[in-house]
């Protein structure tokens, strides 16, 4: 059996992170993937956006805290897990929500962000939370080596009638 979600959107609010009474970490985020869509009768684009919650525990959850806020770009991989609760008029309610089990920061680092003044432009978020400058100069493609010639194949020295097929 599989349950898997891949997921890569932006964060639509601040993230609410809490540590129980256990001393692990919990972080809940509000994430939206947006869709487009080319409506051939119509002749146009259409946006759709979906919302998610994704949670995540302990070091994703520190990293969460530490790195993450509204706008962030995020990739989530984790699994759907649905919850069972009672509302306050005693009725029954369902929840789903992704367990992230991996999540890399995109982009650029938000402005605010815990820790430090902001990353200049053009730094970009490495998977471990760190983040790191691009090159100075582009990368310029070495030049073409002429390549040599093969060398010619030779006739086989044997007779072809010889040969055992």
């Amino acid at each position: 059996m599989v349950n898997k979600v891949i997921l890569v959107g932006n964060v639509g609010m601040d993230p609410e992170v809490r540590t129980l009474e256990s001393g692990a970490k919990v972080a809940r985020v509000r994430l939206a993937t947006t869709e487009r869509l080319f409506d051939r009768q119509a002749n146009e684009t259409k946006e759709h956006t979906e919302w998610h919650t994704v949670t995540l525990w302990r070091g994703l959850a520190d990293v969460v805290d530490k790195y993450v806020r509204k706008g962030s770009q995020l990739y989530i991989d984790g699994r759907l897990r649905t919850r069972e609760w009672t509302d306050k008029d005693n009725q029954k309610r369902y929840s789903t929500e992704i367990l992230a089990d991996d999540m890399k920061l995109l982009g650029r680092r938000p402005e605010g962000v815990q820790g430090g003044v902001a990353a200049p432009q053009g730094y970009v978020a490495q998977p471990q939370g760190g983040y790191s400058a691009p090159a100075s100069q582009p990368y310029a493609q070495p030049a073409a080596q002429p390549t040599p010639a093969p060398a010619p194949i030779a006739a086989p020295a044997e007779d072809p009638d010889d040969l055992p097929f």
